[in-house]
């Protein structure tokens, strides 16, 4: 049987790569959103198409026999820091305005990619489902109001809704206009290319689980076809089990930079200062694992098509 997944996003960042990854599955039909109306499919959407939707249009009828609605479309951490009320508007009241959609429409699953920064920020120490959240960034925020609609509606039997509380994933986008250079992992690759150097604005002990775009697209497809009674409450962390600092991680770069491009950039960095320290953190994602799901890893395969795109996007300058 094939299973028709209607995806927001679907070719931005985090959804590019998970639609990417499910269009090379036969048993999958996927319908993409862009605000764009004359957005061309990609050539890897063999099966699917493009639909033209904005997070603030009535999806109802584009939503009729979709399997599963998978949402990634959102104002992102930059965007909702500027302006918090449209923040509230595009990540909240739209997506209970999708949700509601979804459920007219008979749809059979939820997906919403939610955020780790749910629980607060900066993230440290052990952080479970359980751990209370506290978001204080208005991305986070109005994350959290989503959230509290589409697991109620999952305990009230109206549809079977998932909240996926994404860390820290990273990863080559589809294509390089896809913006999203500013998040560390590629913004350090983009500085090895453009720069052939990596500049931190810290001492970049602070820790961060991260979770490759791969893992982030297998777990996606894993949700759309876990049969329903192993969903439990709904609510899963999904990180990478791969805990770095920033320095850490741009020690890794650097490396990958001399296999991959064959140089090794230099790694500049204010000093730590006497006694700093970052605390730790664990990001548990053992009921995700519980499952059936675990992350496959492969931080340097990443790494790699990310520092190759840029290569070949922006042009080595070093």
């Amino acid at each position: 049987m094939t299973r028709d997944i209607f995806i927001t996003g679907g070719l931005g960042y985090v959804g590019g790569r998970v639609a990417r990854h499910l269009a090379a599955s036969p048993a999958l039909q996927l319908r993409l959103t862009s605000r764009k109306p004359a957005a061309c499919a990609p050539a890897w959407l063999a099966r699917g198409k493009v639909v033209g939707w904005d997070t603030a249009d009535d999806a109802t009828a584009l939503l009729a026999g979709a399997d599963t609605v998978v949402h990634f479309a959102a104002l992102n951490e930059i965007d909702s820091a500027r302006d918090p009320v449209k923040a509230l508007q595009v990540n909240g009241n739209d997506t209970v305005r999708l949700l509601l959609a979804a459920q007219q429409a008979g749809v059979r699953r939820f997906i919403y990619f939610s955020t780790a920064h749910v629980y607060g920020a900066p993230l440290a120490g052990d952080i479970s489902e359980c751990t209370l959240p506290r978001p204080v960034h208005p991305y986070a925020i109005t994350h959290k109001v989503a959230e509290d609609f589409v697991l109620a509606a999952h305990d009230q039997g109206k549809i079977e809704g998932v909240v996926l509380r994404l860390s820290n994933g990273f990863g080559a986008p589809i294509e390089p206009e896809v913006n999203r250079w500013t998040l560390i992992a590629n913004d350090l690759c983009r500085q090895a290319v453009t720069t052939g150097k990596l500049v931190l604005k810290s001492s970049g002990l602070q820790r961060r689980d991260f979770v490759t775009l791969a893992d982030v697209a297998r777990c996606v497809e894993h949700f759309i076809t876990l049969p329903g009674d192993r969903l439990q409450d709904g609510l899963f962390n999904l990180g990478g089990e791969c805990v770095l600092s920033m320095f850490e991680l741009a020690t890794i770069v650097a490396q990958r930079c001399k296999a991959v491009l064959g140089f090794l950039p230099p790694i500049e960095r204010p000093a730590p200062a006497p006694g700093e320290t970052a605390p730790d953190l664990l990001y548990d994602i053992d009921k995700l694992k519980a499952t059936g799901f675990s992350p496959a890893g492969g931080v340097a395969d990443e790494i790699d098509a990310t520092l190759l795109l840029c290569r070949d996007a922006f042009g080595k300058q070093a």
